[in-house]
């Protein structure tokens, strides 16, 4: 399909949707060689979640960080600053939050990862919409999986990291649309694993990424086009799998469990290979107004 059928996301930020008084649009290079992909072992019980923060630059682009990650403590309770890390190797998903929003107004999210074993990097954005379309954003990101990967080698983090196996991504928005640009225009080998939450189609899949995929959307987006999600969905080789939510806006779906129970037994099955969490998917993402496709293979 040629680029000029496809639409990118053209918002001004009296569109972009608001909740809590926070706007919400989240965004999405690097051609590293194809990593070993060497799996842990899924954990059995739920982590204390701490959160250290990194100011990496990509540049003259300023990629300021959260990195939430699995801690010590007991599990429950806000993300706790520099605490120390629990026992254990993880892999890495990243978080790419929304247009004028910040990680911290996803903790929802990046909490329900970091405390199911993952190490998740958050950058916080100041959006632009020229550079997520252009890649620069994606880039940044890809910047950001550089430098969290190489946490493994030294400081409070060393030996902590999962380094062989691939990385995560998500984001919602304009996160998502980095998220997918990640997965199509600027291409990042390393994502084995990603979760554009409520995107817009950012180009044809690339041949150097071999990522299984879960979208999630809500079907009365009035912010970013369901439609084009769903034909990002249907151009993207499966392992794939779409979770919709039937009447629901670009935000409604934040605050149903659904979602993030979703997300980390999708997180769980492709970076663990935890076949159990891949099971409970349809369960999970079951109930009232949602409807689960999936061609997992």
């Amino acid at each position: 399909m040629s680029m000029q059928r496809r639409t990118f996301l053209r918002l001004s930020t009296v569109a972009a949707a608001t909740v809590g008084g926070a706007t919400l649009v989240g965004t999405g290079l690097s051609g590293a060689a194809t990593p070993a992909r060497t799996l842990g072992t899924a954990p059995t019980k739920p982590f204390a979640v701490g959160v250290r923060q990194y100011g990496w630059t990509r540049g003259n682009r300023r990629i300021n960080t959260y990195v939430y990650y699995p801690a010590t403590g007991n599990p429950g309770g806000n993300p706790v600053t520099n605490a120390p890390v629990a026992e254990g190797v993880f892999p890495v998903y990243n978080f790419t939050h929304g247009f004028g929003s910040s990680p911290q107004n996803s903790l929802f999210i990046i909490r329900a990862l970091a405390s199911a074993g993952f190490v998740v990097p958050a950058p916080h954005f100041n959006h632009s919409f020229a550079d997520v379309n252009n890649g620069n954003t994606s880039k940044d990101v890809s910047q950001a999986l550089t430098n969290t990967l190489a946490l493994n080698t030294s400081g409070p983090l060393a030996g902590h990291i999962n380094t062989s196996v691939g990385v995560g991504v998500s984001g919602h928005s304009l996160g998502g649309m980095v998220t997918h640009g990640l997965l199509t225009r600027w291409p990042d080998s390393r994502v084995i694993s990603a979760n554009p939450q409520s995107c817009v189609d950012m180009g044809n899949p690339a041949g150097s990424v071999s990522a299984k995929v879960l979208f999630v959307h809500g079907d009365r987006d009035s912010t970013t086009s369901y439609s084009s999600a769903r034909q990002a969905y249907t151009e993207m080789r499966w392992p794939k799998a779409f979770l919709t939510f039937l009447g629901g806006s670009h935000t409604s779906f934040w605050s149903d469990q659904r979602f993030p129970k979703t997300v980390v037994d999708w997180a769980r099955w492709t970076m663990y290979g935890d076949t159990a969490a891949r099971d409970r998917l349809p369960a999970d993402a079951a109930g009232p107004r949602t409807r689960w496709e999936a061609q997992l293979g």
